[in-house]
């Protein structure tokens, strides 16, 4: 039943009742969405190529931002890219938790 003054949210599935092969037509970096290619050949090309790009990131164009961007397009596709991709995440919270917690002392 719904509550008077509610708004009615859409079910979330959990993670692993997804499809493995449902692609993800993006990747999401804090509030912001990136479409990806849906084909996984263009994707993995795009992806090493971001790392690549990122390894030369001392040149004036490029940059080492381009490194975690491209881990994060490859995570779609190779589990050990998706392990680093979440050991990162976790660290930068954790960074961020420590940071806000010195804050406000």
């Amino acid at each position: 039943m719904r509550q008077e003054g509610r708004a009615a949210t859409p079910a979330r599935r959990p993670m692993n009742d997804r499809d493995p092969n449902e692609t993800r037509r993006h990747v999401r970096i804090g509030p912001r969405r990136m479409p990806v290619p849906r084909a996984k050949l263009p994707r993995m090309l795009l992806g090493a190529a971001l790392v690549a790009g990122g390894m030369l990131g001392f040149l004036p164009v490029l940059g080492f931002w381009m490194i975690p961007l491209g881990i994060l397009v490859l995570a779609h596709d190779i589990p050990a890219a998706r392990r680093l991709e979440r050991a990162g995440r976790r660290r930068v919270v954790r960074m961020i938790r420590r940071w806000r917690a010195r804050r406000r002392c």
